[in-house]
């Protein structure tokens, strides 16, 4: 699984990944995680605002944090 955090690198990009490790880490998953802080490569998700969560190449959710149980659901879908 390739999970990419989208953004500057400001303190929610950090903690968006956080979170996403941790859950990717209880549900014992094997992932690759890539921060992209490049605005050509954001703008090329057709992001307008970050933090923006992109795994396998779909974006989930961008503008907030979303909660570990969102996360966490939509790594258990993408996992089936």
């Amino acid at each position: 699984m390739e999970i990419k955090i989208l953004g500057g690198g400001c303190p929610k990009c950090h903690r968006l990944e956080a979170v996403t490790k941790e859950v990717v880490e209880e549900l014992g998953l094997e992932a690759e995680f890539i921060h992209v802080k490049s605005m050509p490569e954001i703008m090329a998700y057709e992001v307008m605002t970050t933090p923006a969560l992109v795994v396998n190449e779909k974006v989930l959710s961008s503008g907030r944090i979303p909660s570990r149980e969102e996360i966490k659901s939509w790594l258990i879908d993408l996992k089936k």
